[in-house]
C-alpha cells in the first residue's frame, strides 16, 4: 500500500481492497452453487442476503481512476473495489493472495514466482493473465507515464512470463517491501496498450477486475458502482455503491441524518454529541479505532523563510498540541511525533519532544535573527516580517479549526499567519502539485509497511510527486534505502528509528495528531467485523435483510 493524500478524516479509505481470500482453486467452482443456496435463503428473510445499494458521503471528489495517476484517497477508494493486486493484506494485516493464490520467494529473497487465479475476467469478459501483470510494471516504469509510484517497481530487475499464469519477478538486491509491492491495482492490457495512458477513458471509465464495476460517475456530484456478479471472490451481496460528494462535513451529517447517505465518517463533535440520541442509537451503528493516517502542517522548504531548522523547530514550541487533541479531537486521537502510528513495530516513541513553551520558540526565533525591530508586534528580519500562509481544504472543519489554534498560537509569538481554504480538487492540483503554498495542514495515510521512499526521498520532489515540500537529506536518503534492502525486522527497525530522529530534529513537518477513525454506518448493513486492519476488509460480506432493504439498483 501507498500513502494516499487524506481529504477527510480517517475511516480506513485506502484499505477498501477486497476481502477475505479464498485460497483453494476447488471452492471457485462452488461459487455458483453457493450463490444460488444464498439466493434461497434470501427470498425467505433468513440469513445474508443479495440486494441493496451503500451510499457513502465523500468531501472531496476522485482526480483519476487510474490508480498509478492519482494520490488523493477518494480515488483510490474507488479502485480498490474495481481493481486488485496481487497479493492484499487480511484483516490481521498479513499478506494474503489476491490475484495471485500463490507464490514462492528463493531463500536468498531476489526473487518471486507468482501463480496467478485462472478464469478471472476483467469487467468487459476479457481474461486477465500474466500478460496484464508484465504490462502493469512497463507502463508504471515508462518515463512517460506521470506516476508518484514507480519507485518499488525500479527495483525490479526482470519480470519473466513463464504461462499465462505464472510468472517471475527477479531483484538485483534484496528488496523489503518486494512481496507487498505487488499489490499495486493490475491494469488492463488489452485496453491500455499502444495508447497514451493520460488520455486513455479508463480516467474516468475504470474496467478492472474488482468485486465492483463501473457505472456512471458525475463530476461534484456522485460516482456509481455495480456488484460484479462474477466476481472470482464470489458476489458481493451489496448491489451497489455510491458515493455521493458533499464537500462540507455539517451538510454531509444533515445528509446521515435524513438518510440521504448511509456511512460517513464522523467528526470528533458529531461522534461524541450530535449522535448520543435515539434517533442515531437505533438507526445507525458507529466505530471508533486509532487510524492509519496521520496529519501535519507541512513547509514549503523552498520558502527561505523556512530555511533555517531553528524556526521550524520554534513553531513546534509555539504549537500546543494537546489543545488540538483535547479542544478540537475531544481527546480522540494521539499526538504525532512522525509518520508512524504508534504502537506499531516501526515507531519510535523516543525521539526529540517539542513541549509548548513560547519562551523557547521565542528564544530560537531571536537566534534565527527574527526580531520585532519596529514594534508593531510581528517578527521581522532584514526587513521581512514573518508572514506566512496556512492553506487546507474545504470540508475539513477538524483541520480548518486546528489552523486557527495554530494562527492564534503563533501570533502569541510574533508570527502572523493567514489560512486559505480551498476546494479539493483545486488544493491538490493547483496548488500541492504546482508548489504554490508556504505551508499546509494536511494528512497522510500510513501503509502497513513502512517504507516511506515515495514521500520522504530526496528523488521524489519532481512534479505531482509526494516529496511535495521539497524535503532533501543525505542520511535520510541512505537509511531509506538501507531500509528497504533488508528483511531483518530489527535492522529495519534501527534504520527506521534514525530517520525518525532527523525528522524530529530538522522538522520539515509539524506532525500534529493521529486521529481515531470514527465511521457511522445505518444499522441495516449486517456483517461487518471490526479488525485491525480496520472495517472494510470484507466489504463484500456486507449484507441487508431481505426485509429491511431499501434500494434497488436499475442497469
Amino acid at each position: 500500500m501507498k500513502n494516499r493524500k487524506e481529504g477527510q478524516r480517517g475511516i480506513d479509505r485506502v484499505f477498501v481492497n477486497g476481502v477475505l481470500c479464498i485460497l483453494l482453486l476447488a471452492m471457485l467452482a462452488a461459487c455458483g452453487s453457493q450463490n444460488s443456496d444464498l439466493a434461497a435463503r434470501s427470498a425467505t428473510g433468513t440469513g445474508p442476503a443479495f440486494g441493496d445499494i451503500i451510499v457513502e458521503g465523500s468531501i472531496g471528489d476522485a482526480s483519476n481512476l487510474i490508480p498509478i495517476l492519482s494520490s488523493d484517497s477518494t480515488s483510490h477508494q474507488i479502485a480498490g473495489l474495481v481493481y486488485n493486486g496481487l497479493v492484499k493484506y487480511d484483516k490481521d494485516l498479513k499478506i494474503v493472495g489476491d490475484l495471485a493464490e500463490s507464490w514462492e520467494i528463493t531463500p536468498d529473497g531476489l526473487a518471486i514466482v507468482f501463480h496467478l487465479r485462472k478464469g478471472v475476467k476483467w469487467h468487459d469478459g476479457h481474461p486477465f493473465t500474466a500478460q496484464d501483470v508484465l504490462f502493469t510494471f512497463k507502463t508504471t516504469i515508462d518515463p512517460k507515464t506521470p506516476t508518484a509510484y514507480a519507485g518499488d517497481f525500479l527495483k525490479v530487475k526482470k519480470v519473466v512470463i513463464l504461462d499465462d499464469y505464472t510468472l517471475r519477478v527477479s531483484y538485483d538486491k534484496p528488496f523489503a517491501p518486494a512481496l507487498m509491492s505487488w499489490g499495486s491495482p493490475i491494469l488492463p492490457r488489452h485496453l491500455l496498450e499502444g495508447k497514451s495512458i493520460t488520455s486513455s477513458p479508463l480516467s474516468r471509465r475504470p474496467i478492472g477486475t474488482g468485486p465492483y464495476r463501473f457505472k456512471e460517475w458525475l463530476s461534484g456530484q456522485k460516482i456509481v458502482l455495480v456488484a460484479n456478479m462474477d466476481y472470482f471472490e464470489g458476489r458481493p451481496f451489496i448491489d451497489g455503491y455510491i458515493m455521493r460528494i458533499i464537500p462540507d462535513t455539517a451538510t454531509m451529517f444533515l445528509e446521515l441524518r435524513a438518510n440521504g447517505i448511509d456511512q460517513m465518517g464522523l467528526t470528533p463533535l458529531q461522534y461524541t454529541r450530535q449522535t448520543e440520541n435515539n434517533l442515531f442509537r437505533k438507526n445507525f451503528n458507529k466505530y471508533k479505532y486509532l487510524s492509519f493516517s496521520y496529519v501535519y502542517m507541512g513547509y514549503n522548504l523552498k520558502n527561505p523563510i523556512f530555511s533555517d531548522k531553528r524556526v521550524r523547530q520554534a513553531i513546534a514550541h509555539a504549537v500546543n498540541k494537546e489543545d488540538m487533541i483535547q479542544g478540537v479531537l475531544l481527546g480522540l486521537g494521539k499526538a504525532a511525533t512522525g509518520p508512524y502510528k504508534p504502537g506499531t513495530w516501526a515507531y519510535n516513541p523516543q525521539v526529540r519532544n517539542y513541549p509548548y513553551d513560547p519562551g523557547q520558540a521565542k528564544a530560537l526565533l531571536a537566534a534565527a535573527g527574527w526580531k520585532d525591530t519596529d514594534g508593531d508586534g510581528v517578527l521581522d528580519k532584514d526587513g521581512q516580517p514573518f508572514t506566512f500562509e496556512i492553506i487546507t481544504n474545504q470540508g475539513n472543519e477538524v483541520r480548518a479549526k486546528c489552523a486557527e489554534i495554530i494562527q492564534k498560537q503563533l501570533a502569541d509569538v510574533g508570527i502572523k499567519v493567514k489560512i486559505r481554504v480551498l476546494e479539493w480538487a483545486a488544493f491538490v492540483n493547483d496548488f500541492i502539485n504546482k508548489r504554490r503554498f508556504d505551508a499546509t495542514i494536511l494528512g497522510w495515510t500510513i501503509p502497513q509497511d513502512p517504507d516511506i521512499y515515495d514521500v520522504w526521498h530526496s528523488s521524489k520532489t519532481g512534479p505531482e510527486e509526494l516529496n511535495f515540500i521539497s524535503f532533501k537529506n543525505t542520511e535520510v536518503d541512505r537509511l531509506i534505502e538501507k531500509a528497504r534492502g533488508v528483511f531483518d525486522q530489527k535492522e529495519r527497525k534501527r534504520h527506521y528509528d534514525r530517520i525518525q530522529e532527523i525528522l524530529a530534529e530538522e522538522q520539515p513537518y509539524l506532525f500534529l495528531y493521529v486521529p481515531d477513525a470514527l465511521p457511522m454506518i445505518h444499522a441495516r448493513f449486517r456483517g461487518i467485523e471490526p479488525a485491525p486492519q480496520g472495517i472494510t476488509h470484507n466489504f463484500i460480506k456486507w449484507y441487508v435483510p431481505k426485509e429491511e432493504q431499501k434500494f434497488v439498483m436499475t442497469k
